[in-house]
């Protein structure tokens, strides 16, 4: 049997490493998981009465692009908070937006651009941008996302020969893992890039929704301001973190009407829809806000807690948006053994999210705390991580 070897040079997948590095006895009698960023906040408490009225919708075949309603909703919120008035053709209900990540690479990305087509993504990243970049056959270029250029990917640095080859450029923001935004001055910036080298703008927005006081900017918003290509950007979005609905496996994407009609078009071949119920569900966290408002409390009160503890760390930063702290240490493998043996407190090694590049790995020297955990939960396991590591 010969198999293809296009997947060959993966890395082992982030969480079967992880658990193999930690497969050592700790000392404590209580542990702590601050390593996946599954939020654990209460989801709304309409979502099972919802399910319940909806019941026989599982007895038939889902809508492949989204019911009505939930377009509907979907373009509410696009409305209230973009201001982008955005028509259901342009509109793609998505099962998780890990798929349609993937799945908008292999509708959009050329065959060829001034030779092997490049894929950016950031370094670090979230994995299945590499994976696309494989499955099209492109060329995977990390750009290094490092303190010096703000957490996020300087796009400009890269020479002009690798632009002009570039057919996709994903980015994250508010960005994972570090929690850097990019601001308008940047989408701005990004998008007259990719309109003088022609490519895409693929914008994970999935931590929109959690920030400290002012709303990150939305690339499809700068872009439509600016006036630019409408197929130039397509925006991900998702109610896991949003709505405390990771198992909901409900999101969307949206973008010019071109690039939209390619991308349904492969989901009417290939894609998975999302049951009629849980289409019913998402449609009514969309459009209520009561809920977002108040888990982005809970998180503005953990971001406040991790200062306290935290802000005498040498460089730590506190993160402008999102649930995870980034955090600066001699090397990320060795105190995540290190944590778990002694406190039974696991986090995540930044190089498991990172690629070597030149011979350094960006997250190489950092951890990955997720601060999803009960409020109490969350600083005991903080305080744990401060008094183990940083004295």
């Amino acid at each position: 049997m010969v198999f293809p070897e296009r997947f060959s040079d993966l890395p082992a997948a982030t969480w079967p490493r992880l658990r193999a590095l930690l497969d050592v006895p700790t000392q404590a009698s209580e542990t702590i998981n601050m390593t996946i960023g599954e939020p654990r906040h209460a989801f709304p408490a309409f979502v099972g009465d919802i399910i319940a009225d909806n019941l026989a919708g599982f007895g038939k075949y889902p809508d492949n692009y989204g019911t009505p309603a939930l377009l509907d909703s979907i373009s509410g919120f696009l409305k209230r908070r973009y201001d982008l008035d955005i028509p259901h053709q342009q509109i793609l209900t998505l099962n998780g937006t890990r798929e349609g990540l993937y799945n908008a690479a292999m509708a959009l990305c050329r065959e060829e651009k001034n030779g092997k087509p490049v894929i950016l993504t950031p370094n670090p990243f979230y994995q299945v941008y590499a994976v696309a970049a494989l499955s099209v056959g492109a060329e995977a270029v990390y750009v290094p996302a490092v303190k010096e250029t703000g957490h996020l990917p300087d796009f400009h640095a890269l020479p002009t020969d690798i632009l002009d080859r570039t057919a996709i450029a994903y980015i994250c923001s508010p960005a994972n893992p570090q929690g850097a935004v990019a601001d308008e001055a940047y989408w701005r910036n990004l998008i007259t890039l990719a309109e003088k080298h022609d490519f895409i703008i693929f914008a994970d927005e999935c931590y929109s929704e959690i920030y400290r006081d002012t709303p990150p900017p939305g690339a499809l918003q700068i872009a439509t301001q600016m006036g630019a290509d409408p197929e130039r950007v397509v925006i991900f979005h998702s109610l896991s973190k949003r709505s405390n609905l990771p198992g909901l496996r409900s999101g969307f994407c949206a973008g010019g009407p071109k690039s939209m009609e390619r991308i349904r078009l492969l989901r009417a071949f290939a894609g998975a829809p999302l049951p009629e119920p849980l289409q019913a569900v998402a449609a009514a966290a969309w459009n209520d806000e009561a809920h977002v408002i108040e888990n982005r409390a809970l998180y503005h009160r953990k971001y406040e807690i991790a200062d306290d503890i935290l802000s005498h760390v040498d460089g730590y930063q506190s993160p402008q948006a999102g649930f995870f702290l980034w955090l600066p240490t001699d090397d990320g493998e060795t105190s995540a053994v290190k944590l778990w043996q002694e406190t039974g407190v696991r986090v995540l090694p930044g190089a498991y999210l990172s690629r070597d590049t030149n011979g350094e790995n960006p997250g190489k020297k950092y951890i990955r705390v997720a601060m999803v955990a009960p409020t109490q939960e969350m600083q005991r396991g903080l305080t744990l991580i401060r008094d183990c590591l940083y004295r």
